[in-house]
């Protein structure tokens, strides 16, 4: 990432777009199994790091999100990246048409404008007190619509506010109208194994950004957006409006 001026920033990164055949069974586990999920989507990314090395994920820039189409039996499966990806340990026999490998590189000014798409994982603490008087602090996942909103717009940067908001929220280097913000809830995802019983809530938010601190809005491009990044949540993809 470079800069050109101070309102201005670049961002660099590629995207993978893998069309996947929801009937064979590498898609259908990775559909049930978040932690499948995540070991396809890594399997992309062998040798970039040294094995062992802390947050690998982070390191390389991953982000992911998938949508499944049950109708037409597919999966397609979006990752993003600051390295490229070598997916030639998927199976063919999974596959339903090529692989795209597409390099961003995009500008951002301010002011500029921007349809955009996430998934997210819509959290809020609540604390309790414990029958020992310990106090106790449980991470909920928001259901309604109204909690989404609220979570995306602690998250907005309206002009001239600090990157950080209330209680250390990452702001994203953008504001929205949030009228017109299309919020859908997702079924939540359980995680097996040593997590049994963890559920991630998802979210899918819709409509249009505008870019009031280009730096800001890059690192959200890059790291993502809230939690449960490994588990395909906080990949905020954009394009320019219609006519924009």
């Amino acid at each position: 990432m470079t800069t050109a001026s101070t309102d201005t920033a670049r961002f660099v990164a590629c995207h993978s777009v893998l069309h996947l055949d929801a009937t064979h069974a590498l898609a259908q586990k990775a559909v049930l199994d978040p932690h499948v999920m995540h070991r396809l989507v890594m399997s992309g990314f062998y040798g970039w790091t040294e094995p062992g090395e802390a947050d690998p994920r982070a390191q390389m820039g991953i982000l992911n999100t998938w949508t499944l189409d049950l109708k037409n039996n597919s999966l397609v499966l979006i990752v993003q990246s600051r390295v490229q990806p070598d997916w030639s340990s998927i199976p063919r026999a999974a596959l339903a048409d090529k692989i795209a490998l597409l390099q961003v590189d995009t500008t951002v000014r301010t002011g500029a404008r921007y349809g955009f798409r996430i998934v997210v994982n819509p959290t809020r603490d609540r604390q309790t007190v414990s029958a020992d008087g310990t106090l106790v602090r449980k991470r909920l996942s928001d259901t309604t619509p109204r909690y989404v909103k609220e979570w995306f717009a602690a998250r907005l940067q309206p002009d001239g506010a600090d990157r950080v908001g209330p209680g250390g929220v990452r702001r994203i280097g953008a504001d929205a109208d949030l009228d017109t913000l299309a919020i859908r809830m997702l079924p939540k995802l359980g995680l097996a194994a040593k997590h049994q019983g963890t559920k991630i809530g998802r979210a899918e938010i819709k409509g249009a950004l505008t870019v009031t601190d280009p730096h800001a809005f890059v690192d959200a491009l890059a790291t993502g957006v809230g939690r449960a990044r490994a588990y395909s949540a906080g990949l905020l993809l954009v394009r320019p409006p219609a006519g924009g």
